[in-house]
């Protein structure tokens, strides 16, 4: 028998290939997946999607999301039958810096409680302390975690003191310099404007604030709380720019949104303009009758966050983010819409990672597993108000970049 030709090899190599073309011949294992959420109800409102899939994540990144996956293809499951499946919830809202402010908790400790894979700490470090806030919080966290820079140089260290009672600490250029040089993790300023945090100092802090986001060269955001404001409040709402971010806006306490039962003006007007609302559910800002005034008047929210905090935490209003989701379906909201202002539309805000909060193919591998449980159920708001819903959101299980809190676990037990 002759040795085969060059030739030979060349014609068979060809014929081969073109089989496989066609369909025919060998076929080759499909790659593995490292982790496949199993038979879950996937709700992902980027996508418009809504119904029974498996969740394949591979390198940290989604990489199908389809009928069924062969089991064979998973390295690691979870069952996810009876389970709502969604993008990792994104919390635009929340007080994490543990270790450099009174009201902080560690952003992994909230996970069991939030199913949250990202949060956002709202002012919690200021120019003198973020980097303490950057090195010994973010880059110690599996947790996902983006800042609002306080216009207060100590940020939240003072608390319970007012951090910009002494208005020396609102400094423009220092936070305009913290700002610029933490491109990565912060989207802009935070201030409080509550008269017990501002003294005598009115709307000088927010003014300082948003110099300082325009100092920075940045087109960075300021986030502005309100609570008891100083002053008059369409003043200071007429002070906030497009894409600024207005939270608290569902308080009862003082001057706020809602007098004598009607919306101020300014604030429907700074909707249209683009001012973006957020929930801001806290130990003392969410009232279920002021919400729902302001919102059947057009007030409606574009984010729902928590503002979780030590005080907030402890509170029987519990403002865990699935359980201040649980509250906006007492007030009629659908899943999707509720799910969509703790995903797709935070991470719109926050603009740093492509595709975060959706589960494309090619997002973060985050994920959040959630159990709707459906009878009647009991919610309280800030001033101890109750609502019967008639189900509530409880976290189940969260992945953050393909990595699950807890089992499986993975071998190696790589983390970000």
């Amino acid at each position: 028998m002759r040795n085969p030709s060059r030739r030979d090899l060349l014609i068979g190599t060809t014929a081969l290939a073109g089989a496989i073309i066609a369909g025919e011949g060998p076929t080759f294992a499909a790659e593995p997946f490292d982790l496949v959420i199993r038979g879950g109800e996937v709700i992902d409102p980027s996508q418009n999607l809504r119904g029974i899939r498996d969740v394949g994540i591979r390198y940290g990144q989604i990489a199908a999301v389809e009928p069924t996956i062969d089991p064979a293809r998973a390295k690691r499951s979870i069952d996810a039958k009876g389970k709502l499946v969604t993008p990792g919830l994104v919390d635009l809202h929340t007080h994490i810096y543990a270790y450099g402010s009174a009201i902080g908790i560690p952003p992994d400790e909230l996970v069991p409680f939030s199913g949250t894979t990202t949060y956002v700490s709202a002012g919690d470090a200021g120019a003198n302390n973020f980097s303490a806030f950057k090195r010994a919080l973010v880059a110690q966290s599996r947790s996902r975690v983006f800042a609002f820079v306080n216009i207060s140089t100590i940020g939240l260290a003072g608390f319970p003191v007012g951090e910009t009672e002494n208005i020396k600490y609102a400094d423009a250029d220092a936070t305009a310099r913290t700002i610029a040089e933490n491109q990565d993790i912060v989207l802009g300023a935070k201030v409080r404007e509550t008269l017990a945090i501002v003294g005598n100092n009115g709307i000088e802090p927010l003014k300082r604030a948003i110099e300082a986001v325009e100092l920075s060269g940045t087109k960075g955001r300021v986030m502005c709380h309100i609570g008891d404001a100083p002053g008059d409040l369409q003043v200071l709402v007429n002070t906030l720019r497009p894409g600024d971010i207005l939270t608290h806006p569902y308080s009862s306490l003082g001057n706020n949104t809602v007098q004598n039962g009607k919306v101020l003006p300014a604030l429907l007007e700074a909707k249209k303009r683009g001012v973006l609302i957020d929930v801001g559910h806290g130990a003392g800002s969410f009232n279920f009758d002021i919400a729902e005034a302001a919102i059947q008047q057009g007030l409606t929210f574009d984010t729902i966050s928590s503002d979780v905090h030590v005080v907030a935490a402890n509170t029987p209003s519990q403002p865990y983010l699935p359980w201040v989701l649980s509250k906006f379906l007492a007030l009629g909201f659908s899943l999707e819409d509720v799910i969509a202002a703790a995903t797709i539309k935070p991470a719109t805000i926050i603009g740093k990672v492509p595709k975060l909060g959706t589960l494309q193919i090619g997002a973060p591998g985050d994920v959040s597993i959630l159990e709707l449980i459906e009878g009647p159920v009991q919610l309280l708001d800030t001033s101890n108000n109750p609502r019967t819903g008639k189900a509530y959101l409880k976290a189940v299980q969260t992945v953050r970049e393909g990595v699950p809190f807890g089992r499986p676990y993975q071998l190696p037990f790589a983390a970000n």
